[in-house]
């Protein structure tokens, strides 16, 4: 990654963790609505990510990076859903603006996913450029380490949010639910569980 041309916007997603709760969504819901659930739509999730984060009507420019183990050449529980053929160097506009998706493979004998994905998150927010960054970490994992770089982040100015499934102990930035964005990017409309 270099330091030209960064997005106003950046959301930084660990994609295997993300595709394992869209996963766990399909069946929960699958039992509870009766009904069959239909993979996730990325653009559509990306753009309800966006709108928790702060991005609003216009033309903006948001960067997407999908961090994922090397040994997933896709998602399992999205569409579109492979890395290097559908995803990676690839953009779609809407009412938001652009957004260009960059997907990062992590290759074991490097270094951990973990150790990846704060890495990129750090080098993310020292960039002046970036205004806001909407972070998608696997919260039961590594949110204490999330946490931690972002307490470190010295810049006011940046919107920072962090989306987890639950409500977590509470730091200097935003927190959004990451349920609510999957759900309606899997189709799952309020008015379906409101007559449960």
């Amino acid at each position: 990654m270099n330091e030209k041309n960064w997005s106003e916007n950046v959301i930084i997603v660990d994609a295997d963790y993300v595709d394992r709760v869209a996963f766990d969504l399909i069946v929960n819901f699958e039992r509870m609505l009766e009904r069959r659930i239909p993979q996730a739509d990325l653009a559509r999730w990306i753009e309800c990510v966006a709108l928790d984060g702060g991005v609003r009507e216009g033309a903006n420019q948001t960067h997407v990076i999908l961090i994922h183990d090397k040994e997933h050449a896709e998602l399992k529980n999205f569409v579109p859903a492979n890395y290097d053929d559908e995803i990676n160097a690839k953009a779609f506009s809407d009412h938001l603006g652009e957004f260009t998706m960059s997907a990062l493979p992590v290759e074991p004998t490097v270094t951990t996913k973990d150790s990846f994905f704060v890495e990129t998150l750090q080098f993310v927010c020292q960039q002046k450029d970036v205004r806001r960054v909407m972070v998608v970490p696997d919260g039961e994992h590594i949110y204490n380490k999330v946490k931690q770089t972002l307490d470190r982040v010295d810049d006011d100015q940046k919107r920072i949010t962090v989306f987890t499934m639950q409500p977590m102990p509470g730091g200097s930035f935003r927190q959004e639910i990451l349920g609510y964005s999957l759900m309606s990017a899997l189709g799952i409309r309020g008015e379906e569980l409101s007559s449960l």
